[in-house]
């Protein structure tokens, strides 16, 4: 209960395989989500490939909880799953956009996959474990994977080795995947405009 308490009042640092984690969240800071949003084409590609992954497995029972055991398997997939090279889909496949869990290489989206399957494997939801699409500040688009907890929306992302609420990233948030049906997409209001996305179809 301190623990829930000290996360909800002030900032801290976790210290965890020699990288530091912020944990801000003064209040809940959920991302606001609004009617259904296209499928970004290379997820329609990967659903095909997997479909089992594509469909409702369980009821949404809402945010996980935030607990100093969850935000360290968050802390621990996130930072193993960084450690893989970086490489554009073009370079790995010969295509401009290829979903698919990394071998040896992966572009953002597969950062993002791989980051949910390992933690459902370790017991989240998959209904808060969502692919989401953002907007960087230089125009081109980006995926990360977007994490509900009860004290609001934690990104997990490939550029960086820090976790943040998503409103203190430097994003526009597009859309992500349906929290009831991981085969369905919404759109996100962040409140700023934002241009069509290149690169994450």
């Amino acid at each position: 209960m301190i623990f829930r308490l000290l996360i909800a009042l002030i900032t801290f640092t976790t210290m965890s395989m020699g990288i530091a984690f912020k944990l801000q969240a003064a209040a809940v800071d959920a991302m606001p989500v609004a009617g259904p949003a296209s499928q970004p084409v290379g997820h329609y590609d990967f659903c095909i490939r997997y479909p089992r992954e594509c469909k409702p497995s369980s009821t949404d029972r809402g945010p996980m909880m935030l607990t100093r055991e969850s935000w360290s398997t968050l802390v621990d997939v996130n930072w193993s799953v960084n450690r893989i090279p970086a490489v554009v889909d073009q370079e790995i496949y010969g295509v401009g956009e290829y979903w698919a869990y990394p071998v040896d290489a992966a572009d953002c989206e597969d950062f993002a996959l791989q980051k949910r399957k390992l933690l459902m494997r370790r017991g989240i939801s998959a209904s808060n474990l969502l692919i989401t699409v953002v907007l960087q500040p230089d125009s081109s688009g980006h995926a990360v994977l977007a994490v509900r907890t009860d004290l609001g929306d934690f990104v997990l992302d490939n550029l960086r080795g820090e976790i943040r609420i998503w409103s203190q990233t430097e994003y526009s948030y597009l859309k992500r995947q349906d929290a009831q049906d991981p085969g369905k997409w919404v759109k996100i209001n962040d409140g700023r405009e934002t241009i069509a996305v290149s690169g994450i179809r």
